[in-house]
């Protein structure tokens, strides 16, 4: 089981991904497109081209995870535009509001706790 937390980077592939690509394949893609390396323990997320699944690659330290999740009906509401940018950082609660096909324009709040600096 894959527990998402604040602490984690998540990153988002902001262009859909090919979805016949397994753990190899995505792992190219996070290197290449994204500029990342999929063994440094961020969190990468693919949509597919019709919005309808999700995947989530994920190293833990002794092997990769790879989660889909695909909707019975309607698509996920991707926020995420084609800009200048491949990826896009999301915050946990975000992935979790994605996850649960919320409206991430929508969501409020807080930002991140932050530990003060120490004189």
């Amino acid at each position: 089981m894959i527990q998402i937390t604040a602490h984690m980077r998540i990153l988002v592939a902001v262009k859909p991904a090919d979805f016949r690509k397994g753990i190899d394949g995505l792992c190219a893609l996070c290197r290449r497109e994204l500029g990342s390396d999929p063994f440094g323990g961020a969190v990468f997320v693919f949509c597919n081209r019709r919005r309808t699944c999700l995947r989530i690659l994920v190293y833990d330290g002794q092997g990769f995870w790879l989660c889909h999740k695909r909707l019975s009906s309607g698509k996920f509401r991707w926020a995420f535009a084609p800009s200048d940018s491949k990826v896009k950082s999301l915050a946990a609660l975000e992935l979790q509001t994605l996850l649960w096909n919320g409206d991430l324009r929508r969501i409020e709040a807080p930002p991140p706790w932050r530990p003060l600096p120490l004189p």
